[in-house]
């Protein structure tokens, strides 16, 4: 399945609110496709889980190290997206020191499943998650995937070879799209 355009979803959210009493100081804020991607060009990796091995020691910490280079690439914002709630993104985020990565929690996978990315990864006990891939999104239209190769439900491996944030900022620096 090869697609242009990201799918039409919505995306369920927390944003800090001081109003909100208590130590989880956030209210929900449902934000659609249109709002995170119209009218911006951004970057995006998926990976399959928060607290996960790769993805909490090298996928989203390398992307925030070359955050500020991948920004001067004419890049607006640069998003991880996970299939998990906006609870468990938020306290990925706050162990991992994310400073400049938005989380965007796709908690119900519609997203993901939508662009043709959910897998099953029964055989770790994850359920329902994300291919890792990476991609640059103008305006909501998909400019360029990188996709670990062999997709499939319950892979014995996890191939981090070309979602990662080095090669997704040499294809920025080559101009090409």
């Amino acid at each position: 399945m090869v697609i242009n355009q990201v799918p039409d979803v919505v995306f369920k959210t927390r944003v800090r609110d001081e109003s909100v009493a208590g130590p989880n100081p956030f209210r929900w804020q449902d934000r659609t496709t249109q709002e995170i991607f119209g009218g911006k060009r951004i970057v995006l990796f998926s990976l399959p889980g928060a607290f996960t091995p790769t993805c909490s020691s090298t996928h989203l910490p390398r992307y925030e190290e070359l955050f500020d280079e991948i920004k001067a690439q004419g890049v607006d914002q640069v998003i991880c997206l996970s299939v998990n709630d906006a609870f468990v993104m938020f306290q990925w985020g706050k162990q991992q020191g994310v400073q400049n990565i938005f989380l965007l929690p796709d908690g119900n996978g519609e997203f993901t499943r939508k662009m043709g990315m959910l897998v099953e990864k029964d055989n770790l006990g994850f359920g329902m998650r994300s291919w890792r891939y990476s991609m640059v999104v103008d305006d909501g239209k998909i400019e360029k995937m990188f996709v670990e190769p062999g997709y499939a439900d319950n892979a014995p491996d996890d191939p981090f070879e070309v979602s990662d944030a080095d090669t997704m900022l040499n294809y920025l620096k080559s101009g090409k799209s």
